[in-house]
């Protein structure tokens, strides 16, 4: 049987241990953080046989629009379905700016068309302090 939602916890914990492969350090600029971080799980996501996609988009029914989506891991079996992806296995946005904390909540969790529903949510941002942490996590 074909297990649809990835391990989660083994993906971020993937990507905590070996972040010092992305050889970032404080000479590079906010955006080589953000393009190393994102190509990371990208490239993770399809050795384990997902589409990826940057900068995907999907509608958030609230704005009335389509928003980009950092980073999509999509799922597809054309023996089930030649049209379709399966679903939405990994919606991942990277924010580098402290005050758009609360914009990049609302994008992953947006609602959306049923098919657009992510199985799985990464949040990867800059937060300015400890109590801030706990504002983000009540609002998810």
């Amino acid at each position: 049987m074909e297990k649809h939602n990835l391990d989660l916890m083994q993906f971020f914990e993937g990507y905590v241990r070996n972040y010092r492969r992305l050889n970032l350090s404080k000479d590079h600029n906010i955006s080589m953080f953000t393009r190393r971080e994102i190509e990371y799980f990208a490239n993770l996501g399809e050795m384990l046989g997902f589409d990826a996609f940057i900068e995907d988009s999907k509608l958030d029914k609230a704005r009335g629009r389509s928003r980009p989506m950092d980073l999509a891991l999509w799922k597809w079996d054309q023996r089930r379905n030649r049209e379709y992806y399966d679903y939405l296995a990994l919606h991942l946005e990277r924010e580098a700016q402290p005050n758009k904390a609360e914009d990049t909540i609302e994008k992953l969790f947006s609602e959306t068309e049923e098919g657009y529903i992510p199985h799985n949510v990464i949040g990867i941002q800059y937060i300015e302090s400890e109590d801030k942490i706990h504002l983000l996590n009540e609002m998810i």
